[in-house]
């Protein structure tokens, strides 16, 4: 007689606090024109070390013509992600360069050169 399978074990949604998406959208504001940070920094700055990937997702669901400088938040290897969004890094590619920074075509850029460091 063979065994049932095991039902497999639900995984729960992970559930942020819910000042997360105010935290991280009141850090990406202070950001200075011609200045950068990652998204593990903004998470870090946020008080959410472990969360850059939700900081990514809070500014993918901001509304069009926000005025924050959402632009100013990148890959901390250096370049603007696309992932399926080729049209929003177009525009976050040309509002980095409006800004003075440097980036190629591919979306590299030089983030040391132009990263952030807030004062408390």
């Amino acid at each position: 007689m063979s065994e049932r399978p095991k039902p497999a074990k639900r995984v729960e949604p992970e559930v942020l606090p819910p000042d997360f998406r105010t935290v991280v959208l009141a850090v990406v504001a202070r950001i200075p024109k011609g200045k950068l940070a990652s998204y593990g920094q903004v998470a870090a700055l946020a008080g959410f070390p472990q969360r850059p990937r939700q900081v990514g997702m809070v500014l993918s669901g901001l509304p069009e013509g926000t005025k924050l400088p959402w632009h100013r938040v990148v890959n901390t290897r250096g370049y603007v992600p696309s992932r399926g969004r080729w049209w929003g890094a177009f525009e976050q590619i040309g509002r980095l360069r409006d800004e003075g920074i440097a980036v190629d075509d591919l979306g590299n850029l030089d983030l040391e050169a132009h990263r952030w460091s807030p004062r408390s």
